[in-house]
């Protein structure tokens, strides 16, 4: 399982020390970290991995940018109050069922 991060950080090097520092960069095969849109994050990472968007899933918490990346077909889910076991199983169960 490739995992890959979307950010729109305006800082690309504050990001990166964030992750370096949780040793989150070891879990990474993609990162696409500067501000933009989430589609053009999203573009990258398919362009990279070869994917096809309905074979991504993606959790964030802002609406906006479940409402356009669901629009490409990725599998969506909001996450307002954190990531917990419950909702990314959940997010799993959603990816399984549109397959």
């Amino acid at each position: 399982i490739d995992i890959a991060i979307a950010s729109r950080a305006s800082s690309k090097e504050t990001a990166e020390q964030l992750l370096h520092t949780l040793d989150y960069n070891k879990y990474l095969t993609y990162k696409q970290i500067y501000p933009g849109v989430k589609t053009s994050h999203f573009l990258k990472i398919r362009e990279s991995s070869g994917l096809q968007y309905e074979e991504m899933i993606f959790f964030d918490d802002e609406h906006r940018n479940i409402f356009d990346v669901t629009k490409l077909g990725v599998t969506c889910v909001l996450v307002e109050d954190g990531l917990t076991a419950d909702i990314f199983i959940d997010g799993l169960k959603r990816f399984c069922m549109k397959s």
